[in-house]
């Protein structure tokens, strides 16, 4: 009769599963894949298919018809509803499911209904049919299943109700018993706030689905219900469901246990793996832990059993109290995924583990204990990296991105601060390709040449540029296309840059300069001394500057501004002419184009910065006259050299009767070249000579504020100080008389006391203790008795050079200065016999109070004024408010050298 039953019930089976179908379409060719895993249907959606889509599904009744799954009901009837990690839908249901045709135990179906839509309210749905069988004989006593959203135990109904130990539990239920109702199973929960019976039909309005089949009793019970605890077994916390069901008869009263309990974390994380870890002994589903047993440890990914962890790298180990599994980060099985989080990329990875544990006790005999969970790790950051590739010789930037999940693509990037579209960059030259790696992540590569003009290029060092690329990538993250930034700079430095080489020639009158052309004014410029050589300084100072399509040709006239006289000698100049190559934002010097050259003269002059003047004069009259007989103002200054018709002097201008004046923004000083004629005596006045009467006024000029500002400041070594422009005249007697008068004859000297009646010889040594005055007075000559002679600056140096540093100012604008290192005083002057005219005389009185020179020189800058012409008046001796008028002349004396001793040395 079994047999037949049996028979009955799969016939009436096939036919309700028959006429569910009707009416209904076949889902598409890979669109469900489905499996029976242990005691648990399992069921995969392509998500490929589902794209745009909404879809639902429905649990088909065997006889009410279909059931619209919600949260609600596959907590209470078994099922699941997620996405595995690659974010396909995945449906289980328990065998047990609600819903689910059992055939004895050992043969389960199931049918479930996936509608799909194109709409949200899910009207025009396709609604496909798909039936699921699974079958399932090899069950434990009692079998625990910890899912995602719901806990459940099976009990095998011919397991003894009561243990013979550790009866206190059981015991205290019986009183319990006494109202349990005939023919009803019933439960009752145990939980901290005490013991709650309740009939089945009222513990499914709590969410708790309770059912018993041919040979079992199962319960199964939502997570966190008001009749749970939580508990902590070995630091794991877990959600615990107390519960014995009771069925009574009127000879048999059956108490089940049904208690489950179901680990709630256990996860934890290091940057290269996590662990999931499971108590290994639960005590309140082993009431006698003496007595347990563990027989098998099995894990499984995504469902499928691992028989080997190791080979896929996986740890599984176990102990008396835990149960560990070590999963690597990114292991085959699980899911890395992109993300960004507050600007930040980085990945998280996620898993579908199972562990099932098997265990004998004293009380169950066999319990196959079932755990299903899917781990997430945190966000994990994960800064990509820029590798420079660059190959200098090919002068292309070659740029690795990465690493990046599969879920990573490139949107746009910006370089410099222009952007491109991917097309646009290519359009534009750039080259910008994948790339994968070994450790299955990819890179972008992207080139871009040296050359294109949003690469910034700055010359560096002695002769390299370096190449800066500034990159901004764009790039759409993890499938829900988070836009992600990153900034990237590299650099690469080549030495690609020619340092130019200059050529020099000259001819009879110039120097020449041949400087190539690439580079100027980009990369350096050039420089006379500390002055830049632009057109408008070549113009003043008279050079010729020619250029082409390769060269700048500088054409520099022998006695140009700017020109270095190395050796001059009689009829002969070597001369030299210096340009500095420097950096345009540096200053630096890279090269010195010289260019020297010796160049025959007959007649020259030339004014050295130090104040010598050099003069090759020619002089032709007829009758020729002996160059042995010219002299200089002071008779004594003889030419150096001579011949028949040149003659060649060297002097200083505070020598030889030269004069100074002021022109404008210049200092000239002039001299004159005369001849002693002979005369013949007569017999009656005037005597007669044969000579002729020629004089040659030679005249430098020197820049007055440049001469200031090398006075006050130290040069660079490579700063030579400007020459000055010098010209010959020559003059008949009227014109030089006329010439000497605008000329300002001053003359200098050192008295030995404050009587100012006893004064050093030229070639006397002045010597002086510090503290002790230095008696200075300056004499005007030639000039009317009506002019007066005003001391306008003086200072002291330790050289006879004008332009000597440092420098000690001991009167300005006429006045006394009064300083750390000199004290200079005025002193009257009165009339006498030597003394004339007293506004011809000035008298000043120096003190040294500091011995930082040996020898100090004075130089004074005087000027004159005439009746009638504004003059501002001297501090000490004038109430007149000091004024800035310009006097009728100007002149320069210098006196010295005064020897600073110490006392004993005197």
């Amino acid at each position: 009769m079994e047999s037949v039953g049996y028979l009955l019930c799969r016939i009436w089976m096939l036919f309700l599963l028959f006429w569910l179908g009707q009416g209904r379409q076949i889902a598409p060719p890979g669109f469900v894949q489905s499996s029976c895993r242990s005691r648990i249907f399992w069921m995969k959606l392509n998500k490929l298919l589902l794209q745009g889509k909404f879809f639902q599904l429905e649990i088909n009744d065997p006889y009410a018809g279909p059931v619209l799954l919600d949260e609600k009901l596959a907590s209470r009837c078994g099922y699941v509803l997620s996405e595995d990690v690659w974010g396909n839908p995945v449906f289980r249901a328990s065998v047990l499911g609600c819903h689910v045709a059992n055939e004895a135990d050992e043969l389960f179906s199931l049918t479930v209904n996936i509608k799909v839509s194109s709409f949200a309210s899910m009207r025009a749905a396709v609604t496909y049919t798909y039936p699921m069988y699974c079958s399932y004989s090899s069950w434990a006593p009692r079998e625990i299943v910890c899912e995602e959203n719901y806990m459940e135990v099976s009990v095998k109904t011919d397991v003894p109700a009561v243990s013979n130990d550790y009866t206190v539990a059981w015991m205290s239920a019986l009183p319990e018993t006494q109202n349990v109702a005939y023919q009803l199973w019933q439960l009752m929960f145990v939980s901290p706030s005490g013991r709650k019976r309740i009939m089945v039909s009222d513990a499914a309005k709590l969410g708790y689905s309770f059912n018993n089949t041919l040979y079992r009793v199962y319960l199964r019970a939502p997570y966190h219900s008001n009749e749970s605890d939580i508990s902590t077994v070995n630091g794991v916390n877990m959600n615990l469901v107390t519960s014995t069901s009771m069925y009574r008869q009127r000879w048999l009263l059956m108490l089940i246990d049904t208690t489950v309990s179901c680990p709630l974390d256990g996860t934890s994380f290091t940057d290269t793996t996590l662990t999931w870890t499971v108590p290994s002994v639960i005590p309140t589903l082993v009431l006698q832990e003496s007595t347990f047993l563990s027989k098998n440890i099995v894990m499984g990914v995504d469902g499928q059993v691992i028989v080997n962890p190791e080979e896929n790298n996986f740890l599984l180990e176990h102990n008396k109290t835990h149960i560990g599994i070590t999963i690597p980060i990114g292991a085959e099985g699980g899911k890395l995924k992109s993300s960004v989080s507050c600007g930040v990329y980085g990945i998280i990875y996620s898993i579908d583990l199972f562990l099932e544990h098997t265990w004998t006790d004293a009380d169950w005999q066999t319990t196959k204990y079932t755990v299903i969970k899917s781990i997430t790790t945190p966000f994990m950051p994960q800064i990509p990296t820029v590798i420079n590739n660059t190959l200098p010789e090919e002068r292309i930037f070659n740029i690795a991105f990465g690493h990046f999940l599969p879920d990573v693509s490139l949107v746009s990037i910006t370089i410099g601060n222009v952007p491109f579209t991917l097309r646009e960059a290519q359009h534009h030259g750039y080259k910008i390709y994948e790339t994968s790696f070994s450790n299955g992540t990819k890179g972008f590569i992207l080139e871009v040449s040296f050359d294109d003009p949003y690469v910034l290029k700055e010359y560096v060092n002695r002769n390299e540029t370096k190449y800066t690329l500034l990159v901004n990538y764009t790039l759409s993250v993890g499938p829900e296309m988070v836009l992600y930034y990153h900034s990237a700079e590299v650099e690469c430095v080549i030495a690609d840059i020619v340092i130019p080489e200059a050529t020099g020639y000259c001819d009879e009158e110039n120097l020449y300069l041949a400087i190539p052309g690439f580079g100027l004014h980009q990369y350096w410029n050039l420089y006379l001394g500390a002055k830049l050589l632009n057109r408008h300084m070549a113009l003043t100072n008279g050079y010729l500057a020619a250029s082409n399509s390769t060269h700048l040709v500088l054409q520099i006239p022998l006695f140009a501004v700017g020109v270095i006289y190395e050796e001059v000698s009689f009829q002969k100049i070597k001369a030299r002419f210096d340009v500095a190559l420097r950096k345009v934002r540096t200053m630096e010097t890279l090269q010195i184009f010289s260019v020297s050259c010796n160049f025959n003269s007959s007649a020259f002059i030339i004014c050295h910065p130090d104040g010598t003047i050099m003069i090759s004069a020619q002089m032709k009259t007829v009758p020729a006259i002996d160059m042995s007989k010219t002299k200089l103002r002071d008779s004594s200054c003889k030419p150096k050299e001579y011949n028949k018709g040149h003659a060649f002097f060297m002097f200083h201008v505070t020598t030889c009767g030269t004069s100074v004046r002021f022109e404008g923004d210049h200092i000239v000083y002039e001299n004159e070249i005369s001849y002693e004629r002979e005369t013949l005596p007569g017999r009656s006045q005037p005597k007669i000579t044969r000579d002729p009467d020629y004089r040659l006024t030679v005249s430098c000029y020197y820049r007055a504020k440049e001469t200031v500002m090398l006075g006050t400041f130290v040069s660079e070594p490579s700063t030579s100080r400007p020459f000055g422009s010098g010209t010959m005249v020559p003059r008949s007697n009227i014109a030089v008389y006329r010439r000497i008068r605008k000329a300002l004859n001053v003359v200098s000297k050192v008295s030995k006391n404050e009587s100012f009646m006893d004064f050093y010889e030229p070639d006397e040594a002045i010597l002086k203790r510090p503290m002790e005055s230095v008696f200075l007075e300056v004499e005007l000559k030639d000039e009317s008795p009506d002019a007066e002679l005003y001391l306008d600056n003086c200072w002291v140096t330790g050289s006879l050079d004008f332009n000597s540093a440092p420098r000690w100012n001991i009167t300005v604008d006429g006045c006394e200065i009064k300083s750390s290192e000199y004290v200079a005083e005025f002193l009257s002057v009165a009339a006498s016999p030597r003394v004339r005219h007293p506004s011809h005389f000035k008298r000043l009185a120096v003190r040294t109070l500091t011995h930082q020179l040996e020898q100090v020189y004075v130089h004074c800058l005087v000027a004159v004024c005439s009746p009638g012409s504004p003059c501002r008046g001297q501090c000490s001796l004038s109430k007149e408010k000091k004024g800035h008028h310009s006097a009728s002349l100007q002149g320069y004396i210098l006196a010295g050298p005064v020897q600073i001793v110490d006392p004993d040395l005197r």
